[in-house]
């Protein structure tokens, strides 16, 4: 379970054919991802090279002791918001700090074997937190788009939008046309040719452009200056109590944000090779990826499904690809770094605007929302949280949401029924532990319990023994159908047997599962019940039942 798949690969023998299919890959990948940390680096508040920095030492470590034979890592689109908010409000220091407190996080989610546990977070809510944030990340890139004139852009959705709509008379046509033929190429070009990057040839093309005309369009170097060519030193944070305890919000919605989308990454890759991952490895390389990254003053990483997908397509086939694509970020961030400041930033604003479409999940969305009504409802939440309020309060609160809609689900599927004389009348030849198969004594009433008998159900089965307005000799509550109990259900099963011994009348639990009987065996309830008192088997609780009424009277 903790062992990296690179180790995997080779015990099981590597080749030569092996390491030239991963060598292409990865120079391939190496290429696509290039443009795309320039532009997360640039849209996320921080330098360039910081993206490049990223996706070299989270590439190389993701790779090298992950869990996927095939996953790519860096920084991505999903952490855009995150990033940039958490710069805006404690500076790049701070984002460092968060950035390395959520890589342990995830390395503890991993070591506690928490990987399996993520994938189940409902689809309505990582619909409604990537929908949110592909809004946002194309509502971001709209000033370099127009090539509009501000000074500042406002980090608040409609603010932003109003100042675009004040600005909009400073709109630059170059930028435009840049703008727009990104977009055509990067959309069109796999559609002739998937042996080249069309975001590539679109940034290629766009630089020599501006460049050759002198073009009055803003770029890298306009904006941010010199890309270092060389790497940065490394060098940790200044952490103590204090700032864990005002970065802890922070670094947990990158933790969580992180092990979602690596984890979803490393599912789509299964998908299409007919591997499978190792959810825990990958999660403690990914958290050891951001805790190194953030020492040499990266970002935020994590898996990447659009360069993991290429690396599939072409032709990639163990770790040692994504090895290759680390490498390959790292020759061109020391070689050719210089030439990158020329990249204008209407076409890294057209490679975001395709990247926020392709995570947007529109399909899905609409999908989700004609649905049943509380996934529905849980969409739009989180969607409109994501978009009007913060992305952390949308993740949390969707969460919560679902998490109740989930517990009110299955209380509704968890009845307790009190077997009538009615119901005792009808045989079931199906089923030979049916009440209806045998004699009810008088003076005994049987309650059927179906389904977990947890916190959210514990009021039904606490009402539903105080409906009778009898007093019977015997109670008989049936458990064969209860597959879990939970610390409140125990209580309110302690309070009953006490309230009926109160009462003077004895209680007998019928059919209950080996798990089930271990946690009253633990709460004491079956010293309290008695060990005569619990049975596997309808027919014996009857009989003991009768036993109790021919002893009416006597110490039983």
């Amino acid at each position: 379970m903790f062992i990296p798949k690179l180790v995997t690969v080779f015990k099981e023998g590597y080749s030569k054919d092996l390491f030239v299919k991963d060598l292409i890959a990865g120079v391939i990948v190496g290429v696509v991802a290039l443009p795309l940390a320039i532009a997360f680096a640039i849209a996320s508040g921080v330098s360039p090279e910081k993206g490049l920095v990223t996706a070299i030492i989270a590439g190389f470590i993701i790779s090298a002791f992950g869990g996927s034979r095939v996953q790519i890592g860096g920084p991505t689109g999903a952490f855009i918001i995150i990033v940039f908010g958490i710069v805006a409000k404690y500076g790049v220091s701070g984002l460092t700090v968060a950035t390395f407190i959520a890589g342990f996080i995830i390395i503890i989610l991993g070591i506690t074997k928490l990987g399996s546990v993520i994938k189940y977070i409902p689809q309505s809510v990582i619909v409604g937190f990537t929908s949110g944030i592909a809004l946002i990340i194309f509502s971001t890139q709209i000033k370099d788009f127009f090539g509009l004139q501000m000074e500042s852009v406002p980090s608040d959705f409609i603010e932003k939008w109003g100042a675009y709509f004040r600005n909009i008379h400073t709109i630059n046509y170059y930028a435009v046309i840049i703008t727009i033929t990104t977009i055509a190429i990067s959309v069109y070009l796999p559609r002739i040719t998937k042996k080249i990057p069309g975001s590539l040839v679109a940034i290629i093309l766009s630089t020599l452009v501006v460049s050759i005309f002198n073009l009055p369009v803003d770029t890298i170097y306009s904006n941010f200056g010199d890309i270092p060519a060389n790497f940065p030193k490394p060098s940790l944070p200044v952490i103590n109590f204090k700032i864990i305890k005002e970065l802890i919000e922070p670094a947990f919605a990158i933790a969580l944000l992180g092990s979602i989308e690596s984890l979803l990454s490393a599912v789509v890759a299964d998908g299409m090779t007919g591997g499978r991952h190792r959810s825990n490895m990958e999660l403690i390389a990914q958290g050891a990826a951001n805790i190194v990254s953030s020492i040499f003053g990266g970002i935020p990483a994590t898996g990447a499904i659009a360069r993991t997908a290429t690396n599939i397509k072409n032709g990639g086939k163990t770790p040692v690809a994504g090895i290759v694509h680390a490498i390959t970020l790292l020759l061109i961030m020391l070689f050719v770094g210089k030439w990158a400041k020329l990249i204008p930033m209407a076409s890294l604003a057209g490679i975001l605007i395709v990247v926020a479409y392709n995570m947007s999940e529109y399909k899905s969305f609409f999908s989700l929302a004609r649905g049943p009504r509380s996934d529905a409802v849980i969409l739009f939440i989180t969607f409109g949280l994501t978009v009007m309020v913060d992305l952390v309060i949308a993740l949390e609160i969707g969460m919560v949401l679902a998490a109740f809609l989930f517990m009110k689900k299955m209380a509704d599927l968890s009845h307790i029924n009190e077997i009538t004389d009615e119901i005792n009348d009808v045989k079931d030849i199906e089923d030979p532990e049916a009440t209806g198969n045998y004699i009810i004594p008088k003076g005994v009433e049987i309650y059927e319990v179906n389904g977990p008998l947890f916190f959210g159900a514990a009021y039904k089965f606490r009402d539903a023994l105080k409906l009778s307005n009898r007093k019977p000799q015997v109670v008989i509550i049936r458990m064969r159908y209860v597959p879990t109990i939970d610390a409140t259900g125990l209580h309110h099963l302690k309070e009953i047997a006490k309230d009926l011994q109160h009462k003077k009348i004895k209680i007998i639990i019928s059919g209950i599962q080996p798990e089930v009987y271990k946690k009253l065996e633990k709460s004491r309830i079956v010293f309290l019940i008695g060990k005569r008192n619990i049975k596997n088997h309808i027919k014996l609780s009857i009989d003991r039942a009768n036993e109790i009424i021919a002893s009416s009277g006597q110490k039983v």
